[in-house]
């Protein structure tokens, strides 16, 4: 049991590293400071797990074709190329806003959406972050279910779940330390946030694009 459990951290790590799942969390964590971006990859890991084991479970007792299951990533593919667009939209039409202002001595950025600064609401983030992990572990169904066969004989219980979901957890919060950096070094005023916004709506498309034509 333990090697297996090892066996399926493992492939939550290889997982996480999905151009389709770096993508999400860039365009979510873009521009958010540090509790942000922790909260936001944690709850895309745990949306990511919790989805991977409703659909693991349901596949014990439902026979799915393997072309039904391809859905997944159709799902995955076209979530990502939507929030591309979206980014794209927000730059293109200048919607992307930067505002600084002091509190207790210090300086605090904000980057906004819109013409009018207001500050974001955290339940709203947190409800689209877990949505989204949720959305994209459709994706994920196939190869998790390939590797549960080889460790298992495709039993699922919760403890391979919390080792997926913790290997999972490690390179989604390394990211997000990645994503902090460049929010803290590299937005230091409009022009290199529509910049970074645009990189990251472009490689969004072309991620999702991929995933779809492959």
């Amino acid at each position: 049991m333990e090697l297996s459990l090892i066996v399926i951290f493992w492939y939550g790590i290889i997982h996480a590293f999905g151009p389709d799942h770096l993508s999400a969390i860039a365009d979510f964590s873009i521009g958010k400071n540090r509790r942000k971006t922790l909260i936001i990859t944690f709850l895309f890991a745990l949306g990511h797990g919790i989805s991977l084991f409703i659909f693991a479970k349901l596949l014990e007792s439902i026979e799915i074709s393997e072309e039904l299951l391809s859905y997944g990533d159709i799902v995955s593919a076209s979530v990502i190329i939507a929030m591309g667009i979206y980014l794209l939209f927000m730059v293109v039409t200048k919607r992307i806003q930067l505002n600084k202002h002091t509190h207790g001595n210090k300086e605090h950025m904000h980057i906004y959406f819109g013409k009018a600064h207001e500050h974001s609401n955290d339940s709203v983030s947190k409800t689209s972050s877990l949505t989204l992990g949720l959305l994209m572990g459709a994706g994920g169904v196939r190869g998790m279910l390939i590797t549960l066969g080889a460790v298992s004989g495709g039993n699922v219980d919760l403890t391979m779940v919390g080792s997926f979901t913790l290997g999972v957890i490690i390179v989604f919060g390394a990211f997000g330390m990645l994503m902090l950096y460049i929010n803290q070094n590299f937005l230091g005023n409009l022009t290199n946030v529509r910049r970074t916004f645009t990189t990251v709506g472009i490689i969004s498309l072309i991620v999702g694009t991929n995933i779809l034509l492959g």
